[in-house]
């Protein structure tokens, strides 16, 4: 029997950075009960950065070397990975992930992109993949590529790709007839090869073939006047029109959620059987130590795993 299955699994990411202090600060305003809560870090990392007002179970993982609050140091990126592989073989109900620092854990040997493709290394069975979705409320951007050079975008968008990541979005939704809204790659979608053909000749017919499988998904809009109505309705606390956007990259879709809502904004990893929240800022190691770090986005991901999970 696991005994982690009802648990979240807290990460406290890397130790020079901000992970630690804005996961104490979080927890202590919550104030969740000691048994819904695991933390996989070190005492000492705790004791370092603060105080929690409750005592939750924490598994520890060994780290070598010292906590040097700014420092990008391969310790740490080591501790960070160890970490979120201990949270995955746990297998709890929901991880949530406090930032790490992607050259930390390439120092480490580590060589992945982020967060995400290390929970798909650990977690994926039977060819899922996992997707990085971004929610504040009801204002939810999927990416259809993530960590990659712009330069490649066009490379990798394709239709099969755009099909199995809106497929993937409408089954975690759980939701009849969820609204979809796709953005253009090229400015002003391409003025119909204008300004570049992948609308015409890739992600127009994605949408067609969506749409024969009875998904309501429009054509690919620019993005700068797409995002307008989603900010707006945000900001007057009204529904969204579209239940999820889909971005064709990191930036575009990144800059006006967290534009909008840079508190509430989570970054979730769907598309696996756990669920996994982290907030939507990195390890912050400017005032990493200072005592300075807003936990309010770490709330919103503890917040975002109790609900999604």
């Amino acid at each position: 029997m696991n005994r982690y299955k009802d648990k979240i699994a807290i990460t406290t990411g890397d130790f020079n950075g901000i992970g630690a202090e804005i996961t104490i600060k979080a927890l202590n305003s919550l104030n969740l009960p000691k048994d819904e809560i695991v933390l996989i870090t070190n005492q000492k990392i705790l004791d370092f950065y603060g105080k929690l007002n409750c005592p939750y179970e924490i598994i520890n993982t060994d780290f070598k070397g010292e906590i040097e609050p700014s420092k990008i140091t391969k310790e740490s990126g080591e501790f960070s990975f160890k970490s979120l592989e201990k949270a995955c073989e746990i297998k709890p109900k929901a991880i949530v992930t406090a930032p790490v620092s992607k050259e930390a854990m390439h120092l480490a040997g580590y060589n992945f992109n982020g967060q995400t493709e290390v929970l798909e290394k650990f977690l994926a069975h039977d060819s899922q993949k996992a997707e990085m979705l971004f929610i504040a409320n009801d204002f939810k951007v999927l990416l259809l590529t993530r960590h990659i050079a712009l330069k490649d975008v066009p490379k990798y968008i394709t239709e099969d790709l755009i099909i199995n990541k809106v497929l993937t979005v409408k089954n975690f939704l759980k939701k009849d007839n969820p609204k979809f809204a796709l953005c253009a790659l090229n400015p002003h979608a391409g003025e119909n090869g204008i300004m570049g053909d992948e609308e015409k000749n890739t992600i127009i017919p994605a949408c067609e073939k969506l749409r024969s499988k009875g998904i309501d998904i429009i054509n690919p809009l620019p993005a700068d006047t797409l995002f307008i109505n989603g900010g707006k309705n945000y900001l007057n606390g009204l529904p969204q029109d579209y239940d999820c956007y889909f971005a064709m990259y990191h930036d575009q879709g990144l800059i006006p959620i967290k534009t909008i809502a840079p508190k509430e904004t989570v970054n979730m990893t769907i598309g696996l059987d756990i669920v996994r929240t982290s907030p939507c800022h990195g390890t912050a190691f400017d005032i990493a130590g200072k005592n300075k770090a807003d936990f309010e986005s770490m709330i919103s991901a503890i917040k975002a795993a109790q609900q999604y999970a």
